[in-house]
């Protein structure tokens, strides 16, 4: 679904419904099924609220994150599948988890085989049916214990800082270099360097953001590189991060980034946001956005150094 204002119709009608149901869509000064400034304004505070950039625009990613919004932890009985369930009832799970000590990875909102494990070694632990499925009796039980655990970050976040904290040489790493859009004159260079260098290359040329992480995945990547050029956009380095985690390593690497490109394009952004390549990729990953292509053509092997450079000192 793509909608934007002056868009008119059943389903700008939906959207309205649907950020409604979020606590997005203000009581007065919206116009029904029509994409006015009142729904672009909720729009664009429910894409900040979610790490999405803030268009105001409803694209593909921002709406499908409307639909797993309208899921809370115990409106449906959570199960490893293909493909996996998402959503935040499956967030609110992985967070619970976590901080009760049972590692389900980052919390993505993906009810993959790490959250499986997770949960069938606490219903183990507490003396359920090891069945990993997450219904109404264990739901009970997640939020009897979730209120005696305090507020603290989850072992997800703390397993992610331990594993920056070893760090390990770039030659031999596995590296993944993911192009959205005319990218290689800054992927061919950056690719080249870390090649000479020793690393282990793996070049991602799929179409789609999901497709590319599949790939990097596949191939137990254990760093992303994502590179697009988008017009009109500022400078941008962008890592993982929602409300209930954020990776360490992806921002570490994006700090990295940004002051290596300080010299040769000032003005670079580092924001966590929860796009699809940085959601799906299970390893640190950062996505670097070169905005106003024009006036960086010239400077593409100087991005490129400045970008082989962040990931030689992240690796150390």
């Amino acid at each position: 679904m793509a909608l934007s204002p002056g868009d008119t119709g059943e389903e700008v009608r939906q959207l309205q419904r649907r950020l409604g149901e979020a606590g997005f869509l203000p009581d007065r000064g919206v116009v029904k099924a029509t994409y006015c400034s009142a729904t672009a304004e909720a729009v664009s505070s429910f894409q900040t609220d979610r790490g999405l950039p803030s268009t105001g625009v409803c694209d593909d990613d921002t709406w499908h994150t409307l639909l797993e919004a309208s899921w809370n932890l115990g409106d449906r009985t959570l199960v490893l599948r293909s493909p996996n369930l998402r959503g935040d009832d499956v967030a609110e799970l992985q967070r619970v988890l976590s901080r009760l000590g049972f590692d389900c990875g980052r919390i993505d909102g993906i009810f993959g085989p790490l959250a499986d494990r997770a949960l069938r070694d606490f219903q183990q632990n507490a003396g359920l049916d090891v069945d990993g499925t997450s219904g109404g009796s264990l739901v009970d039980h997640l939020r009897v214990l979730s209120r005696q655990t305090g507020d603290g970050p989850g072992i997800a976040a703390i397993r992610d800082l331990e594993d920056l904290k070893h760090g390990q040489p770039l030659a031999s790493m596995k590296v993944a270099i993911g192009r959205f859009g005319d990218v290689e004159d800054l992927a061919e260079p950056l690719m080249a360097a870390l090649d000479d260098h020793g690393a282990v290359v793996i070049p991602t040329e799929e179409p789609t953001a999901a497709a590319q992480a599949a790939h990097a995945n596949l191939f137990e990547a254990e760093v992303f590189v994502g590179l697009e050029h988008v017009d009109d956009t500022r400078h941008r380095v962008a890592y993982y991060a929602v409300p209930a985690f954020e990776s360490a390593g992806g921002r570490s690497l994006a700090h990295l980034v940004e002051r290596h490109l300080r010299d040769v394009i000032p003005g670079v952004d580092v924001v966590g946001l929860r796009l699809p390549i940085l959601r799906e990729t299970k390893m640190p990953a950062v996505l670097v956005t070169i905005g106003s292509a024009d006036d960086v053509v010239d400077r593409s092997a100087r991005i490129a150094e400045a970008l082989y450079l962040a990931l030689v000192a992240w690796s150390r």
